[in-house]
């Protein structure tokens, strides 16, 4: 008893062993990604604002942009007082003296001293500025006085500027915001992206229109999959042939298939839009694309022709592991094709149509390039799907935070369809048929 289960316990250290390599590979390739978008989604990172370009756990200051427009700001400030007079003069005279004060205390800092040598030799010599040399990080204290003593001249600027006591007024505000740029806040925003999409209706709309997209188009490619299989399992003359012109529309690449289908659906040649309209489904050719309800069905139409065979592919492979001898006995036992159909491909079929459901509706669920290329969510985002609502978050709005937090929002749901496939239809695959 003790020696077998010994044994027992190696083989099982022995397995766990053998698949530990494929986990560290499925970890580095699938979650690592995911964690990563999470991180990311905790912070508000915007490409197109240079200050929240990065992440940013603490106050810093941008020594590229602080080396720029520092002289800009002193040279201003001299110039008015300069050409001012009077109490005019004097506070100018002040503020200058504040702000070389406020380049002082900060030089004070040897970091900042020898990087602000650096990126204004670089700056004279017209060359880009190092990541590494372009960020420091400021303590509490020196950004509150950063920002005290920034305010007190935007204060004093504008004042003058409102009772015309500077000769350009103009140029007041602009160097002023140029200095307070300069200033890198932390960006961590935690999970306020998720609590706003818990109320924003554009997600929840795309949320639908996948979810619609998916439940439509799967359930027709099965339905359409399971007869194709049916009808190139039989023999016949040029099945061959057959089986591999339904392969066609598969082969095609999506953006390509996307394209041809744009054209079909063209609302003055598309030979697609034109049968639609003699057939009397629709009542103008340019309907399909430029209407909410005829957009959908463009797009569920051309993703139907173009994954059906796959669905064909997998349930077809399915019924060649069927025994032909199980159709036999139940003919002798005279059973008609539809009982055989039901009592015996049916439940025979039920791993494979798992598996190809389960294929289908993730690949469904994340759908971009056949929508993005077609109607690129259009009309008034009637196609826009969850995807395709990342997309133009993260690229089009270059706010990374946000498409991060909708990336990670379409992971929880396509494994939220992976649990549910497995725990509703393939549970009892999952065991060795004892119960256990």
């Amino acid at each position: 008893m003790n020696r077998s289960t010994k044994m027992s316990l190696s083989e099982k250290q022995m397995g766990y062993l053998l698949i530990f390599p494929a986990l560290l590979i499925i970890l580095v390739i699938a979650i690592w990604p995911v964690m990563r978008s999470f991180w990311i989604s905790l912070h508000d990172i915007r490409l197109n604002d240079p200050t929240k370009s990065e992440i940013h756990s603490s106050y810093g200051l941008d020594m590229e942009r602080y080396v720029s427009t520092l002289p800009n700001l002193l040279r201003y400030v001299k110039r008015e007082a300069d050409s001012a007079e009077g109490s005019s003069k004097e506070k100018l005279n002040v503020l200058q003296a504040q702000i070389e004060q406020l380049n002082t205390s900060l030089n004070q800092t040897g970091e900042i001293a020898s990087r602000y040598q650096m990126i204004d030799q670089l700056l004279l010599d017209f060359k880009p500025v190092p990541t590494e040399l372009k960020y420091v990080s400021l303590s509490n204290e020196q950004t509150d006085a950063i920002k005290a003593s920034l305010g007190e001249v935007r204060a004093v600027l504008l004042q003058m500027s409102e009772k015309k006591l500077l000769a350009k007024p103009e140029g007041a505000l602009g160097v002023i915001q140029g200095m307070e740029a300069s200033i890198i806040e932390p960006n961590f925003v935690g999970l306020a992206y998720y609590k706003k999409f818990l109320t924003d209706v554009r997600m929840w709309g795309a949320l639908y229109n996948t979810a619609f997209f998916t439940v439509i188009s799967v359930a027709i490619e099965l339905v359409l999959g399971i007869l194709i299989a049916l009808l190139i399992n039989r023999p016949f003359r040029g099945r061959s042939l057959v089986r591999a012109t339904v392969l066609i529309p598969w082969a095609i690449p999506t953006v390509i298939s996307a394209m041809m289908w744009k054209f079909l659906y063209d609302g003055q040649n598309g030979i697609v839009a034109y049968l639609f309209e003699q057939a009397g489904m629709i009542s103008d050719m340019g309907m399909l694309l430029t209407t909410k309800a005829g957009a959908m069905l463009s797009v569920i139409l051309a993703d139907v022709w173009k994954t059906t065979p796959f669905m064909a592919l997998l349930i077809f492979a399915g019924l060649q592991t069927i025994p032909q001898s199980l159709y036999e006995a139940a003919s002798v036992d005279g059973a008609t094709r539809t009982h055989q159909f039901f009592r015996i491909t049916l439940p025979m079929l039920k791993s494979t149509i798992l598996v190809a459901l389960l294929f289908r509706t993730l690949d469904a669920f994340r759908v971009f390039d056949l929508i993005y290329t077609l109607t690129g969510g259009a009309p008034g985002n009637s196609t826009e799907t969850i995807s395709i609502y990342a997309y133009k978050t993260m690229f089009a709005q270059m706010s990374f935070g946000e498409g991060s937090a909708l990336a990670v929002i379409v992971f929880l749901c396509v494994a939220l369809i992976s649990i549910g496939y497995v725990k509703i239809l393939g549970a009892d695959l999952l065991s060795d048929g004892s119960g256990k």
